[in-house]
């Protein structure tokens, strides 16, 4: 909708789904919509799988870079194939941003590697004009930032951080001229979708998978992925990943644990995708294999789970 016809200037009245609108949603995603479906013969439902397709692959080829500069090529391998293997990854064949949030971030950290400070804050401001959670894209260029300044006073980093929050700072400009209000987002996802107090979601999963178990597969998924979580960042510690994967990872786990509503997901894990790599690229061939077919197995479970009415992504 935000690809074809543009955000609409008001939230419907009400809430729940009655108050659902597209003005929930960051705005490089249907950007990038709209400029394949004006360079293709497609239909814009079509040309929304495209242009995942396209960002996914751009995302694979971008991560892969990234793990290389820490682990070397076996380990990229490793990392790349468990992040797109991950159970969350049936995003990838939806029309969804993670492609997106998982190129523009990738880049973002490989240029902070590299020390490119100018390209890795507009890969980051890439990020966080692509959804909500492209905002942890700032926490690298800020930890980057400081440990160059402090170590050999390079000034240049300071570009990173400050180019970093360009894309959501815009995002909300617009919306304040658009609606009239800079918090536009943040109300169409109250009204519409994350209604609750901040940090509920996961007690709730605990307390509904404890009480009922998988009768209704949101919660028993999210339960399952708390505990995961918590095994991977083991793993990721001892994987003594750069600071920048560090302070990425934390902040996204964060993000899901203070929300009202998504706790910690298949996608969130998804997004999280420096744990991943990090975990992957660091296993034993036979930890490894054993990891990617448990990984493979939850990912077609998951893709199968979307046909069910009673499960949303």
């Amino acid at each position: 909708m935000v690809a074809e016809h543009g955000y609409v200037h008001a939230i419907p009245p009400g809430s729940g789904n009655p108050a659902q609108s597209d003005l929930g949603f960051f705005p490089l995603f249907p950007i990038l919509i709209r400029l394949v479906h004006f360079a293709s013969p497609f239909s814009w439902n079509i040309t929304g799988l495209v242009t995942s397709f396209l960002v996914g692959a751009g995302a694979s080829i971008a991560v892969w870079w990234m793990v290389r500069d820490v682990y070397g090529s076996l380990g990229a391998d490793r990392g790349t194939a468990l992040i797109f293997f991950a159970p969350g990854a049936f995003v990838f064949s939806l029309v969804y941003s993670e492609g997106a949030i998982l190129l523009f971030a990738a880049l973002s950290i490989l240029a902070l590697g590299r020390q490119r400070w100018i390209w890795a804050g507009l890969a980051a401001a890439a990020a966080t004009a692509t959804d909500p959670l492209g905002v942890v894209a700032v926490i690298p260029c800020v930890v980057a930032c400081v440990g160059a300044i402090r170590t050999n006073r390079e000034w240049k980093a300071l570009f990173a951080p400050l180019l970093a929050p360009l894309g959501v700072v815009a995002f909300f400009g617009y919306l304040w001229v658009h609606t009239g209000s800079p918090f536009e987002y943040f109300r169409a996802q109250r009204a519409g979708w994350q209604g609750g107090n901040v940090g509920a979601s996961v007690p709730r999963a605990f307390e509904h998978f404890f009480q009922h178990g998988f009768v209704d597969p949101n919660y028993g998924i999210k339960a399952i992925c708390i505990f995961g979580a918590v095994g991977l960042l083991v793993l990721f510690v001892r994987a003594h990943p750069p600071a920048t994967w560090r302070g990425y990872v934390i902040t996204a786990l964060l993000f899901g644990v203070a929300s009202p509503l998504v706790s910690i997901t298949p996608r969130l894990l998804e997004r999280a995708f420096p744990l991943l790599g990090a975990v992957g690229a660091s296993l034993s061939k036979r930890w490894f294999f054993v990891a990617l077919s448990l990984s493979t197995a939850c990912l077609i479970t998951c893709t199968v789970l979307l046909t069910a009415d009673n499960w949303t992504p």
